[in-house]
């Protein structure tokens, strides 16, 4: 068994974490991916990107979304090992919105992993302080429905049981996430930019 999470880590520094190599979530997503192939056993472990659940034997509408940003695999059946992680580095603001859609990935990655049976999956959310910082400071309402509980703060609130929208014009109005998840963010070395890392 690989030891995925300590690798995405050793990833997220400022050598390739900056402003140079990451600009949208497509350059975290291929930065990344190509980051895995030179650290991993290319021999035995493939990495691959946008694979859709229906490759692993997911019927696609039983599931929240329909593909995984990053999928790592020595093959598709049933017994073998998988890995996969979902990303998000949202850069236009629209903050409650990006954050329900962190919910959503969390809720993905259960899927991913309980119905699929993948190893290990992960959730990986990288923001910038000059674009949206407004994801791990600001406001922290505690009221119930409120989606800032679970981001904001130093004692933020469990992602767990049912999660509202607080878009009520979206489609999916509320999920629920079986496990208990606290987001806890991390700054890459003195730069600008928070990340974190759920291992579903």
């Amino acid at each position: 068994m690989i030891k995925l999470e300590q690798i995405i880590r050793n990833f997220m520094t400022p050598i390739h974490i900056n402003d140079e190599n990451i600009y949208n979530e497509f350059s975290l997503q291929h930065e990344l991916g190509f980051f895995l192939r030179e650290n991993l056993q290319s021999s035995v472990y493939k990495v691959q990107f946008e694979r859709n659940v229906q490759y692993f034997g997911g019927k696609k509408n039983k599931f929240t979304k329909k593909e995984m940003d990053i999928v790592i695999s020595n093959g598709h059946e049933r017994n073998s090992e998988k890995y996969a992680i979902e990303l998000k580095f949202p850069t236009n603001g629209a903050v409650p919105k990006r954050m329900f859609q962190f919910i959503k990935d969390i809720k993905f990655m259960e899927e991913v992993k309980y119905d699929l049976g993948f190893k290990k999956t992960y959730c990986l959310s990288l923001v910038s302080d000059s674009k949206e910082g407004d994801f791990y400071s600001g406001e922290n309402s505690k009221k119930e429905d409120s989606i800032y509980q679970y981001f904001r703060g130093s004692e933020t609130t469990p992602i767990h049981g049912t999660i509202k929208n607080p878009i009520h014009s979206e489609k999916i109005e509320k999920l629920h996430i079986k496990d208990i998840y606290f987001i806890k963010w991390t700054q890459v070395g003195n730069s600008h930019f928070h990340y974190y890392l759920l291992e579903i």
